[in-house]
């Protein structure tokens, strides 16, 4: 392992001009500079000598060097070339538990056939929400996940209803997770610094299920739905989700044995109130 020293930024800056390599920010690529912070994230994790953690977005090992040491396997998933390169030809070669995954992390986390036990990354802004929910929606739920993401998008995640940040993807992330919002990140603690702040999101497992998994499916895409357009109501967004499967009169007959009126909105339903309209709708379908 390398002796880079992660906390700072002229010898980040220095590796990068040996190696001809640039900030993309395509990718979204910013290093977090805070030793701090990223024991804070790994501690977080808590890792056991057993786990095999999938890192998502290494940048030059900041992280991955801290869970190298506690881990059976680290699996990081890099999608820049020049980064992929250092990683597995410098940082980390001589890293017998150190597993490089090239390519776009939306496509390679679901190609090798590997389950990880946790899932960590500094994500990158432009795609971080994007990440998580494919991770979800595709079932793939360790017992643990902690991520640093925009402060703004950590928000949404933990939001409950009634909230200005409550949306879809609340729920969804609180679907099979118990999510909290657990230390705030300063932009200055990055290079380059962005023009936000960003926090560490906590996403514990449930230790009960709450959507019964011959339903998983359908409510997510239900949870889709009724937020798709946040003006309307859920009846009027529930005409085009159950289109052609129900009558307008039979949509009318469901949400009034939901105890409902039609003219509530999405961000008005706790996740439970959600979960049993869903089941509703779910029940006539499979009649």
């Amino acid at each position: 392992m390398w002796n880079l020293n992660y906390s700072s930024a002229s010898e980040i800056k220095k590796i990068l001009e040996e190696n001809s390599l640039a900030m993309s920010k395509k990718f979204g690529q910013n290093f977090l500079l805070s030793e701090s912070a990223r024991e804070f994230i790994v501690s977080s994790l808590e890792i056991e000598s057993t786990d095999t953690v999938f890192e998502i977005g290494p940048g030059l090992g900041a992280i991955t060097a801290l869970m190298i040491k506690k881990a059976k396997d680290v699996y990081s998933f890099e999608i820049d070339n020049g980064f992929c390169s250092l990683l597995k030809n410098k940082a980390f070669r001589d890293e017998e538990n150190f597993h490089l995954v090239p390519g776009d992390a939306l496509k390679t986390l679901f190609s090798i056939n590997v389950k990880p036990s946790l899932i960590a990354g500094n994500l990158p802004y432009n795609v971080g929400s994007i990440i998580i929910a494919r991770l979800i929606e595709n079932d793939v739920t360790p017992r643990r996940m902690v991520f640093t993401l925009q402060k703004e998008v950590v928000e949404r995640m933990v939001a409950k209803n009634k909230s200005s940040s409550y949306s879809s993807f609340s729920i969804l992330c609180q679907m099979d997770y118990e999510v909290s919002l657990e230390k705030v990140i300063k932009s200055t603690s990055f290079y380059p610094s962005p023009n936000v702040d960003s926090a560490v999101v906590v996403m514990k497992k449930r230790e009960k299920v709450l959507v019964p998994p011959f339903m998983r499916s359908f409510f997510i895409s239900f949870n889709r739905a009724v937020f798709l357009q946040r003006r309307k109501n859920i009846k009027n967004n529930l005409r085009t989700f159950c289109s052609p499967d129900f009558t307008k009169e039979e949509l009318d007959e469901l949400i009034k044995k939901a105890g409902l009126t039609g003219s509530e909105r999405a961000e008005d339903f706790s996740f439970d109130e959600l979960l049993s309209l869903a089941s509703i709708f779910f029940s006539r379908l499979e009649k």
